[in-house]
């Protein structure tokens, strides 16, 4: 009878044994994979936004200012629940006081557009784990599924470039702001700083995957950068004396410094609010993926 019960206990825990062993082997061939993505990039800081005074997050979101991103990376598992993911990321955004009937923002008439070069490093931990499966599905045969779906949240760290221009409102060209000082930066008898065009970001969010075989599958990955500058639209504290400004930097700066059309100078005089540096500028992207791994162990058991 001991001898029965021995074997009845290898049967039924020795194929267990076994799975985990191919699965371990198999997520290792396996672990890294290259992606390429497209997909929509947007903005939350001063400029535009929703029709009321500016808050925080998406609820001052503006739709209409959606614009392209791209990204590719590389993606290296850790372990069937975490990887690290490298990637760079272009994505273009804009804002537009324009587009906004809140009274105060409209008025004041700035816009910007930049492109966002970002190449950041995150770390994903998956709270829905992809499993490997069969190599190949076919009908009618049976034999190991991996799970189709896979869900992970991510959090990084990473750099970013940008150089916002804004519309000159007398010829319609698009000028870089950074230089012209419009708040003041830089100029002699100002303690305001000229703002690097590079800053450090911290990517935040989650994403899917989806797995047509082994090798190859989609995502979709969305993802919001807490940024630490309040100058990607140029625009952060208050109005600088514009006669200043003029007479340092030129007329040009004096302009773009204040596009409103004077009719309340009240409302754009020196000391008046032009931002709020209380909150930091931030973006974000939405990427489509298409996922590929890499064949980069071997697998000693056969894959079929």
């Amino acid at each position: 009878m001991k001898k029965l019960y021995v074997l009845l206990f290898i049967a039924l825990v020795l194929p267990g044994i076994v799975n985990a062993q191919r699965y371990k082997s198999r997520w290792k061939a396996y672990r890294t994979e290259i992606h390429f993505g497209v997909g929509p990039s947007n903005f939350l800081g001063e400029l535009g936004g929703a029709d009321q005074i500016g808050t925080n997050y998406l609820k001052d979101l503006e739709i209409n200012q959606t614009r392209l991103s791209l990204c590719g990376g590389l993606r290296y598992k850790l372990s069937p629940a975490m990887a690290l993911n490298t990637k760079f990321t272009y994505g273009k955004v804009t804002g537009d006081d324009a587009l906004t009937k809140e009274f105060f923002r409209n008025y004041r008439n700035l816009n910007f557009k930049t492109n966002i070069y970002e190449l950041s490093t995150n770390f994903e931990f998956a709270f829905i784990k992809e499993q490997v499966g069969s190599r190949y599905r076919l009908k009618g045969v049976r034999g190991q599924r991996g799970f189709e779906l896979s869900a992970y949240g991510f959090v990084g760290a990473g750099f970013f470039y940008f150089n916002p221009k804004g519309q000159n409102p007398e010829s319609g060209e698009w000028v870089d702001l950074r230089d012209l000082g419009t708040e003041g930066q830089g100029l002699s008898g100002s303690d305001r700083e000229q703002y690097s065009k590079f800053q450090f970001c911290i990517p935040v969010g989650i994403g899917v995957k989806y797995s047509f075989d082994r090798r190859w599958g989609i995502g979709l990955e969305y993802g919001i950068r807490k940024t630490f500058t309040d100058y990607i639209d140029d625009a952060s504290k208050t109005y600088y004396d514009n006669t200043a400004i003029s007479t340092e930097n030129g007329a040009l700066a004096a302009i773009m410094a204040d596009k409103s059309d004077k009719g309340y100078p009240y409302i754009t005089a020196a000391g008046e609010q032009r931002g709020d540096p209380r909150d930091k500028d931030s973006y974000m992207f939405a990427i489509i993926s298409i996922n590929y791994k890499l064949r980069t162990g071997r697998s000693s058991f056969p894959m079929f």
